[in-house]
């Protein structure tokens, strides 16, 4: 079976979040299931860059204002489609902010063209490559099931990463889109007398999925569903959650290159090195006592306003930090400060690195994730492969991954981290003494430890679940 795979980012290529993760890591996982993927992207400056022995498969007059060609080759091991459109992709850094920091005011543009090119591929435009699916990620790529659903294509599956990013444009750029009228209406683009490229995913794909089972629910609601949960309600009977994986091989804490110390769960002794390094590298006070990690973007979505207010809470329960992430500047200044008032006991590095992201979960004791919603998260994923114990919010992926430190789970040797809910001050701070309490009793921590890693976090059961989705829309 053909699928071909439409995001907006693909890992190691090019990458601002888990959405490049996890378009770059399916691939490799649904190949034992006998599901070849090629990956249609932009082709940005990077991704050109990186193609490997790429021939020509269909070259374009004018594609959304310029000419363009597609490009098929090799990149990392990927079977890779690049859309090579200098008029719209050959920008540098950020590939959906210009360097004001603003979106480009062409966005629109630009990834209506990565969907009709999907969408054209994926149909046969090249006699020599047609898609049995096309598999569509995100706002970005959510063009493609409208363009096969009103111009002619084969199945499709739309992907919900984050419902919060929707891709809304005026009315105006309906008229750029090369679709037939019709489309513009309420089961089409249409939303609220604009353009709203992830609503038309969600109105014609034949599946929909999100990165989680109770994302899957929690976006079906007004709380969650950001505007869109009547349209996702409508559509129940086509909507799943299939959580996410991560790249086992990329994420080993026995192997991997990033750390200076590798370990097993049967060597956990050996973490000691790498927080001998992460406390160095964030000029922290060395001690054994209880050390907490972060990485994440500094943003309200994932609570970290109410992780700011409860950082003297953490300092008092005997606990250091280390922080990694960038984000809104009112976040950063509140964190700032705290590391000021709390200096060797919080240390906190602005910005996004990969390679230290290894060494946080390899040598932190705990990975924080206290996000008002997380559609699936891979951070906690990654805790649990190092041993790096979650302390995470009851919602989304999170819930779905991690098993609470509750007393009949602890009974049990079921849990593997921490849980707490609502978002706010006081259960977050509860949650901060229930694992300095279990780091205590150090027995009780190596469990929680061991069983996280003993946790499947690959993409084995995921894929088989895309697998089994892509085979009956096919059937059907």
């Amino acid at each position: 079976m053909k699928v071909l795979s439409a995001a907006s980012e693909l890992y190691p290529l090019v990458k601002t979040g888990g959405l490049a993760d996890v378009t770059g890591a399916l691939p490799a996982a649904l190949a034992g299931e006998g599901v070849a993927v090629t990956s249609i992207v932009p082709g940005y400056p990077a991704v050109m860059a990186a193609l490997d022995k790429a021939a020509l498969l269909h070259a374009y007059p004018n594609l959304f204002g310029g000419p363009a060609k597609l490009m098929r080759g090799t990149a990392h091991g990927l079977d890779v489609i690049a859309i090579d459109a200098p008029h719209l992709f050959d920008r540098p850094g950020n590939p959906y902010l210009g360097k004001d920091g603003k979106d480009w005011p062409d966005n629109a543009q630009r990834f209506a063209a990565l969907a009709r090119a999907a969408a054209d591929v994926a149909g046969g435009i090249n006699k020599h490559y047609r898609a049995d699916v096309l598999h569509c990620h995100d706002w970005q790529a959510a063009l493609g099931p409208v363009y096969t659903r009103f111009l002619g294509g084969p199945k499709s599956v739309m992907t919900v990463h984050n419902i919060a990013f929707q891709g809304q444009f005026p009315a105006t750029v309906f008229g750029l889109l090369g679709l037939p009228q019709q489309a513009f209406a309420i089961d089409g683009v249409e939303y609220y007398g604009n353009v709203g490229y992830l609503k038309g995913g969600l109105a014609t794909a034949d599946a929909i999925t999100t990165v989680s089972p109770t994302y899957a629910q929690e976006i079906c609601t007004p709380e969650y569903g950001m505007g869109l949960d009547g349209l996702l309600r409508a559509r129940r009977g086509m909507l799943c959650g299939i959580v996410n994986g991560i790249d086992t091989d990329v994420w080993n804490p026995a192997k991997d290159s990033l750390i200076p110390s590798c370990y097993t769960a049967r060597s956990l002794q050996k973490r000691a090195a790498n927080k001998r390094a992460l406390e160095a590298r964030f000029k922290l006070e060395p001690d054994d006592g209880l050390l907490h990690g972060v990485v994440s973007r500094l943003t309200w979505q994932k609570g970290m306003d109410i992780f700011a207010a409860s950082l003297d809470a953490l300092v008092a329960t005997g606990a250091r930090l280390a922080l990694l992430g960038t984000g809104e500047t009112a976040i950063e200044n509140a964190i700032f400060d705290a590391a000021t008032r709390h200096k060797g006991r919080i240390g906190v590095i602005i910005g996004y690195d990969e390679e230290l992201s290894h060494l946080m979960q390899a040598g932190a004791d705990t990975i924080l994730v206290p996000s008002r919603f997380e559609p699936c998260g891979l951070t906690q994923l990654y805790g649990l492969r190092y041993g790096c114990v979650p302390v995470v919010a009851r919602t989304g992926g999170l819930s779905d991954t991690v098993i609470d430190a509750n007393d009949a789970a602890m009974q049990a040797e079921a849990a593997t981290g921490f849980q707490f809910s609502p978002v706010d001050e006081a259960t977050l701070e509860h949650a901060l003494c229930r694992a300095a309490d279990c780091f205590a009793d150090q027995k009780l921590w190596r469990g929680l430890q061991k069983r996280g890693m003993e946790q499947d976090v690959s993409w084995a059961r995921s894929a088989a679940a895309y697998a089994q989705l892509y085979r009956n829309l096919v059937k059907a």
